[in-house]
């Protein structure tokens, strides 16, 4: 009887947190070591979440660090395209420089 009520305390809460925005979900089937789940449970456990929080938590942080950095290098490039002007006046071309 106290489970069910915890169950449906953790499903209120996890509606609440996603009110304002539609998350679509999606089950997938993952073959993981069994030495490697066991070690995650006790980890859940101390954080008091699922091993499916915990996975999908980080696979959201692993696509946003993704994201940052496509978007960092694509600034990145655009200043090394566009240059940048350090004052003064070019007043010799190139050629002329390079005369012997």
């Amino acid at each position: 009887m106290i489970s069910r009520k915890i169950r449906a305390i953790r499903k209120i809460g996890a509606n609440i947190q996603d009110w304002g925005t539609q998350i679509m979900k999606q089950n997938i089937t993952l073959s993981i070591d069994k030495e490697l789940i066991k070690s995650a449970r006790i980890i859940a456990a101390h954080r008091q979440t699922s091993i499916s929080r915990m996975l999908s938590e980080e696979l959201k942080k692993l696509v946003e660090d993704s994201n940052q950095y496509e978007k960092a290098k694509k600034k990145a490039l655009d200043y090394i395209n566009r240059g940048f002007h350090l004052g003064g006046d070019i007043t010799v071309s190139r050629e002329e420089l390079h005369e012997r």
